[in-house]
């Protein structure tokens, strides 16, 4: 499937200043809620606005709310009427989502859509097959996670068309913010919904990266005064269904202080929805002693009474108890309707000891073994000590910056964790130590939360002889990110400060080795950096190497890794060996390359290779045949058939 948009450079754009949109949209398309903000481009004075999102509360009821929950119901075809489901824009909306798809939700949760946007980013499943609400029964009516994404899309630019009925949406900058840690295959998904929802000027933002922005805007010029050159700023976003972490340096050029985007973390599935679940089951077991034993479904519909209990408790410490009421299908099932309380202390003793424990920066997540039969579902992070993951990632990166400026002299070392080996225990404790801290999130957005945290970290710097990181503040946590997305329009027009960064993960691509037949043996991998740490956007490079063979007409696969440890590979760079923590294996890629005239099915092409990164941080890879230039294009996504769209091209020359 071709896509007819053209994504613009933010060269081209600059350029066509007379043509250019009137707004700089942001939109954070957030695991739980979906945000909108926007700046007017030609009023100097203008600042960023939130927009007001109508959407349905209740049967009948509109309402306006800052968010627009990420939630989409499934209603029975008898449960409502249309002359219920009535929008400002519309008598009949396509889905029911936002704060009335939560609602009814927490009632029926078979029939509620929840957690889309992890679902898009699971490479596990076809994105594009209809199976959500996940587990439901054959009668409620399913959608895919693209599905569900263009059906949020589809109502925040309705909202927005409706208040804005001479602006379009599509015709205006808009910029989706996406996690740091997403792969090349989920910004392109994104990307995809957001083209079928009819967005023209379309670009990707990093979460991280956005909050960051935000930041910056509004200290009114002056964060320049709270960071100075050789801060190391780490981001830590914590939002409902994942931690998302980033570090970012403060560089000098040209007399000016800039930003530069270091590293990113891993995609880590752990946020609030985890923290209600826990609640609710800690609820459960308080039941169960006094011989009430709940099923699946009440615990499930539990979980949304707890989120809005566990809001109302961390916000007001002086609230000590909030009744929760126990959904039940009739008097014969339960003999009377549940109700039981969540109290403050049970808030502060599961969230505060259970995701956010005091532990040294030498503990890090623990992998349990797992059974070998499973439910397919979310590859939800197996511990839930959030501190924990952040304590991993800052080890994994204390070679991040070089010996100088992070004041380390230790090397990268893939044995560094490993227990047992001489000389190790200095190095296991090295990691890179943030100056400054920037929270992000709605779970951070509790004091007693987000200060646990800040004193955990501050007490692996003081451990580690480094001074305690302030933290930046200033932000409404919940509407930062997509209110830094609408500013970073403003920046590619040349008006305020960017941030640097490029791709946060080195790619390679795995070359099969050449060596006689052992039995019981595939030949071993090797890997070929065709994209180093740090490329930029919409930048190509040739990788220079010696040719290689590639088949075409007939079934192949491609092998992809990822790595944000190994910084300094250039394209070309050629590993016969890598410890797992050097190299993540990404999703293969299956594909049959076409056979043009001239060619048989079969043969193998002697290539030389060329790759780019695209504006959206899509990976593509481009083999050039050593004979006629003829190429073959490869490009790391994810297509409707759930296989890799391919492109053959016929040229003159090679380039």
């Amino acid at each position: 499937m071709e896509h007819n948009t053209q994504v613009q450079t933010s060269q081209e754009q600059e350029t066509q200043e007379s043509s250019a949109p009137q707004y700089s949209v942001g939109i954070d398309l957030g695991t739980t809620h979906c945000v909108l903000s926007f700046l007017d481009t030609q009023d100097e004075d203008a600042r960023v606005e939130v927009m007001p999102i109508p959407q349905l509360t209740a049967p009948g009821t509109v309402e306006t709310r800052s968010q627009l929950g990420s939630f989409l119901y499934q209603p029975h075809e008898n449960e409502l009427n249309s002359d219920s489901c009535v929008l400002p824009w519309s008598t009949e909306p396509k889905a029911l989502v936002g704060a009335i798809a939560r609602n009814l939700g927490a009632k029926t949760p078979i029939r509620l859509i929840a957690s889309a946007k992890s679902w898009l980013c699971h490479s596990g499943i076809n994105r594009r097959d209809a199976f959500l609400p996940a587990g439901s029964p054959e009668e409620v009516e399913k959608v895919s996670p693209l599905r569900a994404t263009e059906l949020y899309l589809e109502h925040l630019k309705d909202a927005w068309n409706y208040a804005h009925p001479n602006h379009p949406l599509a015709e205006q900058d808009v910029t989706i913010t996406v996690p740091a840690s997403f792969d090349p295959a989920a910004r392109d998904l994104t990307a995809e919904a957001a083209r079928n929802v009819g967005f023209s000027h379309l670009t990707l933002l990093e979460e991280p990266q956005a909050a960051l922005y935000n930041w910056i805007d509004n200290s009114n010029d002056t964060w320049r005064d709270e960071v100075v050159v050789g801060d190391i700023v780490l981001v830590i976003d914590i939002g409902g269904g994942t931690t998302d972490l980033s570090l970012v340096e403060v560089t000098e050029e040209d007399g000016n202080l800039t930003l530069n985007r270091i590293a990113v973390g891993e995609h880590i599935l752990l946020g609030g929805d985890n923290m209600d679940l826990a609640l609710a089951f800690r609820l459960k077991m308080k039941l169960a002693q006094e011989g009430k034993d709940l099923q699946p479904w009440q615990v499930q519909a539990m979980t949304h009474a707890c989120r809005d209990a566990k809001e109302a408790l961390l916000k007001d410490s002086e609230l000590q108890t909030v009744p929760i009421v126990v959904p039940s299908r009739g008097s014969k099932l339960l003999g009377a309707t549940l109700k039981t309380e969540l109290t403050q202390q049970e808030v502060q003793q599961t969230l505060v000891d259970g995701f956010f424990p005091q532990v040294n920066v030498t503990d890090h997540p623990v992998q349990k073994p797992r059974g070998a039969l499973t439910q397919m579902g979310l590859p939800y992070a197996q511990d839930a000590g959030i501190t924990r993951h952040i304590a991993a990632f800052l080890s994994k990166q204390a070679n991040a910056l070089d010996s100088q400026s992070n004041g380390s002299t230790a090397e990268y070392n893939p044995f560094a964790n490993m227990p047992g080996m001489p000389g190790m225990e200095a190095a296991a404790a090295e990691f890179i130590k943030p100056t400054a801290i920037l929270f992000n999130g709605g779970v951070l957005k509790s004091p007693l939360l987000a200060n646990r945290l800040e004193e955990t970290i501050n007490e692996w710097l003081i451990d580690g002889d480094a001074e305690m990181a302030k933290r930046l503040s200033g932000v409404d946590l919940d509407l930062a990110v997509a209110s830094g997305a609408a500013y970073y329009g403003a920046v590619r027009r040349g008006q305020g400060v960017r941030i640097r960064g490029g791709i946060a993960s080195a790619y390679y691509v795995g070359i099969e080795s050449a060596m006689p037949a052992i039995p019981g043996m595939a030949p071993p991998m090797e890997a070929l950096c065709v994209a180093p740490f740090g490329m930029e956007e919409g930048s190509s490079v040739l990788v220079p190497s010696q040719e290689f063979g590639l088949v075409i007409g007939q079934p192949v696969h491609f092998q992809f890794f990822g790595s944000t440890v190994r910084r300094d590979d250039i394209a070309g760079t050629h590993l016969d060996y890598w410890s797992p923590e050097e190299l993540e294996e990404l999703p293969e890629i299956q594909v049959t390359l076409p056979v043009s005239e001239g060619r048989r099915e079969g043969e193998v092409v002697p290539v030389t290779l060329a790759s780019r990164v695209t504006e959206l941080g899509t990976l593509y890879l481009e083999a050039i045949a050593a004979d006629n230039g003829q190429k073959w294009h490869v490009e790391f996504d994810v297509r409707e058939d759930g296989q890799v769209e391919q492109d053959q091209q016929n040229d003159a020359q090679a380039e």
